[in-house]
């Protein structure tokens, strides 16, 4: 007999953001030991990611609106304690069907989570010590919080019959640096590998080229703003020169 976390899988059926991926279970135990190449999630992260997507799909049950930054808000007041909110968006969601109380008692736990992946998943992870790339984990998690972001964007306009077939689009979000004085222009993991953005025009004799010589622009193709607003925000702050693609393989 399967745990609560089998139960809301068979039950809501929820999504993974990769196509790469058959099921849930097989992405959050990629996840959760880093099989996939990327750094390794925890519990609560991945509580936080599960129950996302399963409020989503209890959302689109019911016909509400699942646009990703409306979730994330949302979800914040249903595990919350701000009695004024929380009476504000318990009125709304009945308004669509949905009790939040019995949404708030749907999510499961991070102990909940532990138990799925090591107890009914028998999955293990490397507990031994690893050198850490914050530099590159925050690129990494910023992309995929981005990718996330427009695949809700790219569902909610499909519900809305403003784009045909978009929440069958796979979206892939890069981000490049571009030398500030020439055309070149280079993946960021590229950059970082080498140590600078463009050989003509590195300056060797710098503390730190890739930084001091990458101008703060920004250009984003077929992304809504919020999204680059948010993989700039988390990202970088004001040093380097960005793009985030987005495009459907349908």
């Amino acid at each position: 007999m399967g745990c609560k976390v089998d139960t809301l899988i068979e039950r809501h059926a929820p999504t993974v953001p990769d196509p790469g991926y058959e099921s849930v279970d097989e992405y959050l135990v990629a996840r959760w030991t880093g099989a996939d190449g990327r750094s390794a999630d925890g519990y609560k992260a991945l509580t936080e990611w599960f129950n996302k997507r399963l409020l989503k799909r209890m959302y689109e049950e019911h016909g509400r609106d699942v646009v990703s930054v409306h979730l994330d808000r949302e979800y914040e007041v249903i595990t919350g304690d701000e009695d004024i909110q929380r009476d504000e968006l318990a009125a709304d969601l009945a308004g669509d069907g949905l009790d939040i109380d019995e949404l708030r008692t749907a999510l499961v736990s991070w102990s909940t989570m532990r138990h799925h992946l090591k107890g009914c998943l028998e999955a293990e992870k490397d507990t031994s010590p690893a050198e850490t790339d914050w530099e590159a984990n925050t690129v990494r998690m910023a992309r995929e919080r981005a990718a996330e972001k427009a695949q809700s964007v790219l569902s909610s306009l499909t519900s809305k019959g403003r784009l045909q077939d978009a929440d069958q689009a796979r979206v892939d979000v890069q981000v490049k640096l571009s030398c500030p004085d020439c055309s070149v222009r280079v993946p960021f993991e590229d950059a970082v590998e080498r140590g600078y953005v463009c050989n003509t025009h590195s300056e060797p004799d710098s503390e730190d080229p890739v930084l001091d010589r990458v101008r703060n622009q920004w250009s984003a193709i077929a992304l809504p703003y919020t999204v680059v607003a948010t993989l700039r925000t988390v990202l970088f702050g004001d040093v380097f020169l960005a793009e985030a693609v987005a495009f459907g393989a349908l």
